[in-house]
């Protein structure tokens, strides 16, 4: 099995969002057990976007089934492509039986530096090929959209965030934040388990399983 997670408060949360934190909350030293205090929004580390999270009538995570997270996916090597270059729909391939499309595009590289937020992204057509074939995204990158740096409430118009709305409105989850990506088989199984919560989206354990 291969962990394709970054450790959660690793790296810078997304523009705008809470920065994820494990703090000591009780130590052996001074209680004689240990307990720590997890903080961090719905979308931090290696996390799963669920429909609500965009779409005010969208799913969120309690309305899957846990079945849902599991995948067979097809690995697709965008390596080539820079910083805000849109990824064209003839790199999405046959999906013959697969139900996930990973997209390395190597910016899982740059976790953890200012570089990370300028990264490859979908284009509309791309997603909307995945969405209609049923097939949920991963990409090792912040977003499958272009990262904005504007504050929420002056980037959530319903034109902001077309690839989310293309995959997230056929119901299709979206995996943001993989890593770990590189040697995988063209085919390979991949487990993408969000806590349980009731929300719009939660951290996540990705593993592969070649």
């Amino acid at each position: 099995m291969r962990d394709l997670s970054h450790a959660l408060g690793s790296g810078e949360p997304y523009p705008g969002d809470p920065p994820a934190a494990v703090t000591p909350h009780a130590t052996m030293a001074a209680d004689g057990y240990r307990v720590s205090a997890v903080a961090c929004s719905t979308h931090s580390g290696t996390h799963i976007d669920a429909p609500s999270h965009l779409l005010a009538d969208g799913r969120s995570l309690d309305a899957f089934d846990v079945s849902a997270f599991r995948f067979d996916a097809h690995v697709v090597d965008c390596t080539g492509y820079g910083p805000g270059d849109a990824i064209p729909v003839d790199r999405v391939p046959a999906l013959d039986g697969h139900d996930m499309v990973v997209f390395n595009t190597g910016t899982a590289a740059d976790w953890g530096r200012p570089e990370y937020y300028e990264h490859p992204h979908l284009s509309v057509a791309a997603a909307e090929r995945c969405a209609d074939a049923g097939c949920a995204v991963a990409v090792d990158a912040p977003s499958v959209d272009p990262t904005r740096t504007a504050p929420a409430g002056e980037s959530s118009d319903a034109a902001a965030y077309p690839a989310h709305r293309a995959l997230l409105g056929a119901g299709a989850l979206i995996v943001e934040n993989v890593t770990n990506l590189d040697g995988l088989p063209e085919r390979v199984p991949v487990q993408a388990y969000p806590l349980p919560v009731a929300a719009d989206g939660a951290p996540a354990r990705v593993i592969a399983a070649p």
